[in-house]
């Protein structure tokens, strides 16, 4: 039985599609955890002042986090350490992930102390609404600045495991470390209050470091720690990684700067945001960052190998299905957004009103799920490319148009202004307390989807990709959605007639038949439009899929 489970946690998985898929149905498993964590976190404290609390005290760890595993993660370093295997000989990769490991430790502890000193200086910037609570948010910021820390580590350990195609094991960390957030919610916080939900999260960290450590430890790019350093090689890294780390950065900046913003709106505003954010993140994780993450190995080795026509056709593969995929998957969240929120998050402290203040959010941030899945994609082709000037310029003016304007709009009262009303009145919130929160959502949505256009017009004039299809495969994706959600919407309606739509089982029930037949709709819709990308994802399946050998024998890794 141990030897069945090893020998699918070292699975190792090549091509795009098989990879892909693979790290989808991981990804896919995470993220129910996630659900089941947010559901916790919703049944305990509803959308309330605790929960404020909570959230505000990740925004500095999470951008930290950021800031050093984007500079330590696959999407940097896998570049140069492919350089530096010469056959079998690794030496010299595993010297230079010795020394950015060491360079990390110093760097970081550096950084980590500092702010653990000032914190009591810096929550009130981040959370100027909660200054009531700075205390709790300062002792919560000081315990989650060990996340980053053990994270990092694990972002190096993932680039041995993605150079060896371990998309399994890689894939596994995410879902170790919900189940110590969760293990800090039902186990922890009853024991030592709100900081035993941090504990949860540095517990989870730990097993996402240490569940890659055995594969690291016994690969032939095993490192440690050195106090030997090519500062020219590092220089070179850093030339590289310091532009996509702030890249990748500027995000959390954005949300940092949102939920600075949330924090001096009506109670709850931030829980609010977050758990609409978390929802919107379920299919972003499955279908954006499960190709992102995919083809960038791919990517990168083609491009390094100069087999250019073969990497600007992975790069449109990659496109034409997550737009396949996410552009349906938006209609059917939103015709369905109240189900989803009542079944996942409505329990205990969660009531009617923030379940439906939250499905609102949740309808406005799923407006731009295929774009931030095609600029998950697109900034990984630039930095597969060597290419870090032209996301780095589109992210920091996004990010700059996207605070001003959400703080210029607030401060003006636009939450006033008849046409915001029009928007509540459409997502059936404008008689619910804190809808000023869909302000947030509506420029941050705004702002991305400009973000991506822009993003992919440049990758089109730098790699020379062809875009003529585009439209055509849009308009496809957009005739599968709207059957699909005709089909849903339907459904829910006529389902609605024979149940208790106050009761969770009579949700659940309405919820799962309008998906059953939302889903059918829109696979209908793909077969009598003869997508293309329908029929390579049954032929992946049925010939590659189901086929995966093991290519590391069950010796190897006991």
């Amino acid at each position: 039985m141990v030897k069945s489970v090893l020998r699918v946690v070292y699975l190792e998985v090549k091509g795009l599609h098989q990879a892909a898929y693979v790290l989808g149905l991981f990804a896919f498993s995470s993220q129910l955890l996630a659900l089941l964590r947010d559901r916790l976190l919703a049944h305990q404290f509803g959308a309330s002042a605790e929960l404020d609390i909570y959230y505000a005290a990740f925004r500095i760890p999470d951008l930290l986090y950021v800031l050093f595993a984007s500079t330590l993660s696959v999407y940097v370093l896998i570049p140069f350490v492919a350089e530096r295997i010469k056959g079998t000989s690794t030496e010299k990769a595993q010297q230079l992930l010795s020394q950015v490991a060491s360079l990390f430790l110093v760097s970081y502890s550096v950084l980590a102390a500092i702010i653990w000193y000032f914190a009591p200086s810096i929550v009130p910037f981040i959370a100027p609404g909660l200054v009531d609570s700075s205390d709790q948010i300062v002792l919560l910021l000081r315990i989650l600045l060990l996340q980053p820390l053990l994270l990092g580590i694990s972002s190096l350990f993932g680039v041995v495991t993605q150079i060896g195609h371990r998309f399994v094991l890689y894939a596994l960390s995410p879902l170790v470390y919900n189940l110590g957030i969760i293990f800090g919610i039902g186990v922890l916080y009853p024991m030592v209050g709100l900081a035993g939900l941090t504990y949860g999260v540095v517990l989870g960290a730990l097993g996402h470091m240490l569940l890659q450590w055995p594969l690291v430890r016994s690969s032939d790019l095993s490192f440690g720690l050195t106090t030997t350093f090519s500062w020219s090689t590092m220089w070179e890294v850093c030339k590289v990684s310091i532009p996509r780390a702030t890249t990748l950065a500027l995000h959390q900046v954005v949300l940092l700067a949102l939920v600075a913003i949330a924090s001096v709106m009506t109670v709850g505003s931030v829980a609010v945001f977050q758990f609409a954010y978390n929802l919107q993140s379920v299919p972003l994780a499955i279908i954006g960052a499960s190709y992102s993450i995919a083809a960038f190995p791919l990517l990168a080795d083609l491009f390094v190998k100069q087999k250019f026509d073969r990497f600007r056709s992975h790069i449109l593969i990659a496109l034409r299905h997550i737009i396949f995929w996410s552009v349906p998957v938006v209609v059917l969240v939103i015709v369905l957004r109240a189900q989803l929120v009542r079944v996942v998050l409505g329990s205990g402290a969660f009531d009617w009103n923030d379940t439906r203040l939250t499905a609102a959010v949740l309808a406005v941030l799923c407006i731009s799920l295929v774009a931030q899945a095609v600029n998950l994609l697109i900034i990984r082709a630039f930095y597969a490319g060597g290419h870090t000037r032209g996301p780095l310029v589109v992210a920091t003016i996004a990010a700059i148009a996207t605070i001003s304007s959400t703080y210029g709009l607030y401060v003006t009262g636009a939450m006033n202004a008849p046409i915001f009303q029009y928007v509540l009145e459409v997502l059936r919130v404008d008689d619910v307390m804190g809808g000023e929160v869909l302000l947030i959502a509506l420029t941050y949505s705004a702002f991305t989807l400009l973000q991506a256009a822009w993003l992919l017009l440049w990758a089109a004039r730098t790699y020379q990709l062809p875009l003529s299809w585009l439209p055509l495969h849009v308009g496809r994706s957009v005739a599968a959605a709207l059957c699909g959600g005709f089909c849903a919407y339907a459904t829910i309606n006529f389902v609605a007639l024979g149940i208790n739509p106050q009761s969770l089982v009579g949700i659940l029930i309405q919820g799962f038949f309008g998906l059953l037949f939302g889903v059918g709709g829109v696979i209908a819709a793909y077969y009598l439009v003869r997508s293309p990308e329908l029929h390579e994802i049954a032929h992946s399946f049925k010939t590659k899929i189901l086929k995966t050998d093991v290519l590391v024998s069950q010796d190897d890794v006991l």
